[in-house]
This record gives C-alpha cells, structure tokens and sequence, in this order.
C-alpha cells in the first residue's frame, strides 16, 4: 500500500534510538525527509533523506528549533512525532517522590511534545494539513503503580492534550493521535539502567527474572518491537488514515485484557 507520504517532511523528537529511530527509518522508507532531533545523533548521522539535529529537547527553546530547522530546509512541515520520553522507576513509593522528580517526568514526557506542538501547528494552519502523534504510555491509564507514577501522570496529560488539540484543530484540517505501547524491547526496559534493571536491583531479584514475570503477563508471550510500533505511527501519519483523529492506539501485545 502507498501510504502517500512520498516528499512529506516530518519532524522526529527522540530520534536516535530505540522507538524514535525505528519511526525516523520507518518514514523514510515511505518517501519522506525526516528532521530527527536527540541530544546525540550518532545512530542519525549519514542516513539517507535525514537531517539530524542535535539538541536539548527539555531546553524551553529546544523543539521549537528543531521544528525551524525543518521549516529552513525544506520550506514546510507535514508531520510530527512527539517521541522523546523517559521513565525513572520509583522504587520508594509515592511518598518519596518529590515534586521535582515531578516536575522532572513532565518537562521530558509532556512539555517537550506541548512545546513542539506549538511550534509545528503555525506552518501546519498555512497548509490547512498535518498529522502530529504523539507517543504516550499504557501507562497513562493501565495499573497505575507507585514505581511509574510520575511518568504515568505525563502520559496521562499527553493523552488528554492530543484530545484536546484533535478537537480544536480538526476543522482546520490538523490530525492528532496517540500511540500507546506497553513493553517495548527498547533500553528503557531492557538497557543496562532499564525498568527490569532498576526493579532487580530494588528487590533483590534478577533482572532476567524480572523480565521473564512482565512477558508472562502478555498475550503474544514477547515485548512488542520499536519497528512495530513505527508502522502504526507511519500509518497515523498518513493521509491514508485522513478522517482518524483524536485518538489512542494501544500497541502491547494484549497486556490490557480489557476494553
């Protein structure tokens, strides 16, 4: 299927590594010149139809020149991808989780979308055209637990925005959806520093341990792949996909045994 992104320009936050990098190959394969922002660029560097930008995404200025950076080369803004994110795990509770870890979860995990949102929607409104989607969390709304809370509360303002903007800017021609993963085979669950990591650690239980208890909780019995969650995204982004707006798509292998 041609998903008619051929010469599209889409701005990428997050984009060295993991779900950020398979999303950045993802549009590119399709046709599109991609603008793919991270503090570093290593994985980026050199590929075809990308431009890597190094930058600090939690910097209050920071999306905004990336999405001037797409404006510059290429003169429009066709698509953008709310990737970058973080989780720290709190294994101390509520109670030991201080507004600025607070504060810390809701800079890198909304206000860094918020920010390249507003950005992005003025050249997006000169079109009357765009697709921004933005990656939230099934953690916005699944088991909330102590050990995600902060985390869980940005996605969860992710989610709650994207249906706001969708509201607001569908009659001006402006997509906005979320995708939301479970456990993706990225470093932030399975990385040295990764949630399985940092839980074994915490409990005295090794971390292959760990991993084997979250698999087990998921229907296709495996974490989902950074290229699976790139397809979704890649479609959303499509104007194949032109009349869906305002809403979350949960990509987790059948975590969630409710609707």
């Amino acid at each position: 299927m041609d998903l008619q992104l051929t010469d599209k320009v889409a701005v990428v936050t997050g984009a060295n590594k993991g779900i950020g990098l398979a999303i950045t190959k993802a549009l590119v394969a399709e046709g599109a010149w991609a603008v793919a922002g991270s503090l570093s660029t290593e994985n980026l560097d050199g590929l075809d139809r990308v431009t890597a930008v190094p930058v600090d995404l939690s910097a209050k200025d920071g999306p905004a020149l990336l999405v001037q950076r797409a404006i510059d080369e290429h003169g429009r803004l066709d698509v953008l991808v709310n990737n970058v994110g973080a989780v720290r795990i709190r294994v101390d509770g509520f109670l030991a989780t201080s507004d600025e870890e607070f504060e810390w979860a809701l800079q890198i995990n909304f206000f860094t979308g918020l920010r390249a949102t507003r950005a992005a929607l003025g050249p997006m409104l000169e079109r009357s055209s765009g697709s921004i989607v933005n990656i939230a969390s099934v953690n916005s709304f699944f088991q909330p637990d102590a050990a995600t809370i902060d985390y869980g509360v940005a996605k969860a303002a992710v989610v709650n925005l994207s249906k706001s903007l969708s509201q607001e800017f569908g009659p001006k021609g402006i997509r906005v959806n979320c995708v939301s993963p479970g456990q993706v085979s990225t470093d932030l669950w399975l990385g040295e520093h990764g949630v399985a990591a940092t839980v074994a650690n915490a409990t005295g239980v090794d971390a292959d341990t760990i991993r084997a208890t979250a698999t087990a909780a998921i229907a296709t019995g495996r974490f989902t792949a950074p290229d699976e969650v790139a397809t979704l995204v890649t479609m959303l982004a499509s104007d194949r996909t032109a009349n869906v707006t305002g809403v979350n798509y949960v990509i987790d292998g059948g975590l969630i045994k409710t609707t």
